[in-house]
């Protein structure tokens, strides 16, 4: 794991995560206190699969992929992460070893908690508690989604999907936004190969659902229609 240093982020850290909201302010100032900071650079790793740590970790600025390597060594993305997003209780509650990497696809700030000072505050707050017990319910939610992204709609649909969840995460101004993955990343998110990915791509443009500039900047046109594409209607 990183040697980690404070980048005077933690005031704003806890207050923008909605678990973390409702805390009682003692409680709050407590865990402000305990709670550090990192900046990572990008291809830069949070931590390895099959590392340990102790450590509640909240994503304050950018993007974090999660991902697990094949034998052949092939990179699969289990999951992305994005501003007001935590990771690592599976580790942190059962003690046990990372099983993915967590990776940041950009200028990243991660935030972090030590186990010794989250569990005692969940301890004595049964709304933090109650609050946590929903997030991981609504994680195991999405996981299921991501099966039925991959194995029952056609690419047109995940990536469409995906768009939607990248401008719903990202709160654009315009629906102007930058993928904030490559297309490479992006056809491993979604189960397909970048050629289809720009295929697809050109075909919403076709269609005036978004507009490219350049190779990265999309803006949603039609947010509606893609969601109607995307079966989220």
């Amino acid at each position: 794991m990183c040697c980690y240093q404070c980048c005077s982020h933690e005031a704003s850290c806890l207050v923008s995560v909605p678990v973390f909201q409702g805390l009682k302010e003692d409680d709050l100032q407590i865990l402000q206190k305990v709670t550090r900071s990192h900046k990572f650079q990008k291809g830069e790793f949070i931590f390895q699969e099959g590392e340990r740590s102790e450590t509640l970790f909240v994503v304050n600025e950018g993007v974090i992929k999660l991902t697990k390597m094949s034998a052949e060594g092939k990179e699969q993305i289990v999951r992305l992460l994005f501003p007001k997003d935590f990771f690592g209780l599976y580790s942190l509650l059962r003690d046990e070893k990372h099983y993915v990497h967590a990776e940041a696809v950009q200028e990243t700030v991660i935030c972090y908690i030590d186990k010794k000072d989250f569990l005692k505050t969940m301890e004595g707050n049964a709304g933090l508690s109650y609050r946590f017990l929903i997030a991981v319910n609504d994680r195991l939610y999405e996981a299921d989604e991501s099966v039925g992204l991959l194995g029952l709609l056609e690419v047109e649909q995940r990536l469409a999907r995906v768009l939607v969840l990248f401008y719903q995460k990202m709160n654009p101004k315009d629906g102007m936004f930058t993928l904030p993955i490559s297309k490479k990343d992006l056809a491993s998110y979604i189960g397909t190969t970048p050629e289809s990915v720009s295929r697809k791509l050109l075909t919403f443009i076709s269609q005036s659902l978004i507009k490219m500039d350049g190779r990265r900047k999309i803006q949603i046109l039609e947010l509606d229609q893609l969601k109607e594409i995307a079966g989220l209607d």
